[in-house]
């Protein structure tokens, strides 16, 4: 199964008259850098995007005029303009604002870190979160955003799409190992899923990074229906794995069932 990259995706828009795609290009070059690539040439940004080499240049250069990105050696990173861009909707999410009490009664109970998170293109994007001591290599913090399919959030929120949002996402979407623990079959992820849903939790064991735990829970709106997701991560050599549901499980729940009021 081969990526579907930002520039099939924009290509998918031809003939409409209305589509800017100058615009949807840059915003896919913005969304090359992440946690693991926070430098990239012309060439990678290129790569990672499909876009035209001297395409991304363009960006790249427009971006740099307008203080988005800055530029070193041949080498691009973001600059903290980007921030501006996504302050006004975190900071207008009700959801967001009650949310941060909420979790962090939850670490101060638990004595883990724990996050709220929403589904966004095939990832989980960070929404709010109360940290402890940082158990992972990365440092996660509010718009984060991580693969859906080896997260504990990942797979609440994907367990609870239609099933033709969730035939949409798993036929578009590599599942890359990012542990020797990841798992990487369509059809094991897909049972998974069902079962996710079933339980209404979800756990993962060191397939996003070895050494970390996580659960979640889904958190609902007035209507029942699934918003976002709440979890809390642990390290592995401390936390067995059935403490996760003997102990962990029940703060989550309640923590989401306060928030769902919220939402």
């Amino acid at each position: 199964m081969r990526p579907v990259t930002p520039a099939a995706e924009i290509d998918t828009f031809n003939g409409d008259p209305n589509f800017m795609t100058s615009l949807a290009r840059g915003l896919a070059v913005l969304q090359a850098f992440d946690l693991r690539t926070r430098s990239l040439t012309v060439s990678q940004v290129s790569q990672a995007t499909g876009i035209p080499r001297a395409a991304a240049r363009r960006c790249l250069y427009t971006l740099q005029k307008l203080g988005y990105v800055a530029e070193e050696h041949a080498h691009y990173s973001l600059r903290p303009k980007v921030l501006t861009l996504g302050f006004a909707h975190l900071s207008s999410r009700p959801l967001s604002a009650a949310a941060q009490p909420i979790l962090d009664r939850c670490r101060d109970r638990l004595h883990e870190s724990c996050s709220l998170a929403v589904l966004d293109g095939g990832e989980v994007y960070y929404q709010a979160r109360a940290e402890t001591t940082r158990i992972m290599s990365i440092a996660l913090y509010v718009g984060t955003r991580l693969p859906a399919y080896c997260t504990s959030m990942g797979r609440v929120l994907l367990a609870h799409l239609s099933p033709a949002d969730l035939e949409h996402y798993l036929e578009r979407t590599v599942l890359h190992p990012r542990t020797a623990r990841t798992i990487t079959s369509t059809d094991k992820l897909r049972q998974i899923l069902h079962s996710v849903r079933r339980n209404d939790y979800a756990v993962t064991d060191q397939e996003l990074e070895i050494g970390l735990r996580s659960i979640a829970v889904p958190v609902h709106d007035r209507k029942g229906e699934v918003v976002a997701a709440i979890n809390c991560g642990t390290q592995a050599a401390r936390t067995p794995l059935r403490e996760l549901t003997q102990v962990f499980l029940p703060e989550l729940r309640a923590a989401a069932a306060e928030l769902s009021h919220a939402a």
